[in-house]
């Protein structure tokens, strides 16, 4: 679905809302359930939008979400369920799919106000960043020695340091980057401890190339996102986001991709597997690379970024090293990441917070407003097949 090309201007799909719950680190919400973070995240936003919750009547999520929109629907005494969907699978590629089908919903007449939203509780439920079960794939990676997301991650971001010169220079820098803009995030778990260059060097190897510091966060919350349409919005005296483009995909044989088999295709391995949904949601935009002002990449390890800039076209292989070094992803910089702090410094709520980030600094509210924005970049997902991204605009 192409929304600004095809559609009627009345029926343009926008975010209306934002919400969540507070962000702790895991196991730091010991008096509300994840049911009833879920719940704070989805009222908040409704709060933002400036409507009732019982307005809703479009839920969305994606992989491994526990709260089924009918109990959502019932807790927040909504009267009508018009529109229900779940992103299979996907991890946190799904993230902006959530967002995509809510949008979806939105612009087809399914539902009026659709939710996308996410929670997790790490400290009540599994980690993710240790070694659990999987359905399929798991099984076939495991007895080689991979045994966690890192793990997985580190064998394609040292194929892609060989193939682009990138260091672990590089990787730091993202990291101070990302956690020096969480300094002045009140919400961000890492606000009020900031990360040295020293700090980051003398951290312990998790999965070489990758520290301490190249891993995501593991917290507890949740955060929601309300799409409606322009119509709609226009009737509330609130900063409409409109979504300029929406896309997921995957590329040939990807499968699981580092998270089941590492089976890519060689000249694809190091890489996020992102060129497809890259291609797919500029045209719907009418956009390409240059004329994104800020961008929220999905960052479950540092290793992550250099690869995403490659595959969204910010750089062609051989200038990502540059790119970095010239300052281009810090405040000020050429192209602003992850604003918030992101899932690096801020929370890992397998996405969905960058949303809200994104959202944030196309209404000019962020606490790290890239000046005169136009245009935000968000991203999901990392090491699985499935990808997805969007284009928020003013």
């Amino acid at each position: 679905m192409n929304f600004p090309k095809d559609l009627p201007k009345n029926l343009q799909p926008c975010v209306i809302g934002v919400g969540e719950s507070v962000y702790t680190r895991r196991g730091g919400h010991t008096e509300k359930s994840e049911f009833e973070l879920c719940l704070e995240a989805i009222r908040n936003a409704a709060a933002d939008a400036g409507i009732s919750p019982g307005k809703i009547d479009g839920y969305t999520s994606f992989g491994f979400e526990r709260h089924e929109p009918v109990m959502v629907q019932a807790a927040l005494a909504a009267p009508l369920l018009r529109y229900a969907s779940m992103v299979w699978g996907a991890g946190g590629g799904g993230c902006v799919s959530s967002v995509m089908q809510a949008a979806m919903a939105v612009a087809t007449g399914q539902c009026q106000y659709a939710v996308a939203y996410r929670s997790i509780c790490q400290g009540q439920y599994e980690r993710y960043g240790e070694f659990r079960a999987r359905p399929v794939g798991g099984s076939y990676i495991a007895p080689f020695g991979l045994m966690s997301p890192g793990m997985m991650m580190a064998l394609v971001y040292r194929r892609f340091m060989e193939e682009s010169g990138t260091s672990a220079d590089h990787l730091a820098e993202i990291a101070l980057t990302v956690r020096a803009n969480a300094q002045k995030n009140p919400r961000a778990v890492m606000y009020g401890k900031p990360l040295t260059r020293e700090d980051y060097f003398a951290a312990r190897m998790v999965a070489d190339p990758f520290r301490l510091y190249d891993c995501c966060l593991e917290t507890d919350g949740a955060c929601a996102v309300i799409v409606t349409s322009a119509e709609l919005a226009g009737r509330l005296n609130r900063k409409a986001v409109p979504i300029l483009g929406a896309a997921q995909a995957s590329g040939e044989r990807w499968t699981s991709g580092p998270m089941g088999s590492h089976n890519m295709p060689i000249e694809d391995y190091a890489t996020i597997n992102s060129r497809q949904v890259a291609a797919a949601v500029y045209e719907q935009a009418g956009l390409g690379p240059a004329d994104i002002d800020v961008a929220q990449i999905y960052d479950a390890f540092t290793g992550l970024i250099p690869m995403a800039l490659e595959d969204y076209g910010f750089c062609k292989r051989g200038e990502t090293v540059g790119f970095i070094e010239s300052g281009a992803l810090r405040a000020g910089g050429q192209l602003p990441i992850n604003t918030s702090g992101g899932l690096l410094s801020e929370a890992y709520l397998h996405g969905l917070n960058l949303v809200i980030e994104g959202t944030r600094q196309m209404r000019g509210e962020s606490v790290n407003q890239v000046a005169d924005a136009k245009t935000c970049l968000v991203t999901s997902g990392g090491g699985g097949g499935h990808k997805s991204a969007l284009i928020l605009g003013r």
